[in-house]
């Protein structure tokens, strides 16, 4: 497992890659909450290009980031989900509440720069 970070327009685009499970979703979360006080951005975007797999754990992670960003107005996207992600994403309900997009340019383009 690996994430590394691009800030873009008042977002931090973590770069997942590999799998989310159980023995990884706690260093995700720490790399992405550490990231996130280091930035400027207001929003965080999940990168799920090279998500190869993703349990309940990893359905935890974004929750949790989601309820934290929404105490301070940000919001949580996903981008380059997977047709097995995605799935993950439809049965877990977090579709509902994280917005899918198949990339950033889309999440801007739909919602303005900088969300």
């Amino acid at each position: 497992m690996k994430v590394t970070f691009v800030e873009r327009n008042g977002n931090l685009v973590a770069k997942i890659r590999g799998e989310i499970d159980h023995h990884t979703a706690q260093n995700i979360k720490n790399s992405i909450t550490n990231e996130f006080a280091k930035s400027n951005a207001k929003n965080i975007v999940f990168d799920f290009a090279h998500v190869s797999f993703m349990d309940s754990s990893g359905i935890g992670m974004v929750i949790g980031r989601y309820k934290e960003l929404q105490k301070s107005g940000g919001r949580v996207f996903a981008i380059n989900i997977g047709a097995e992600i995605g799935r993950i994403f439809e049965i877990s309900g977090l579709k509902r509440i994280v917005p899918c997009f198949a990339g950033l340019d889309e999440i801007e383009n739909n919602l303005g720069v900088g969300i």
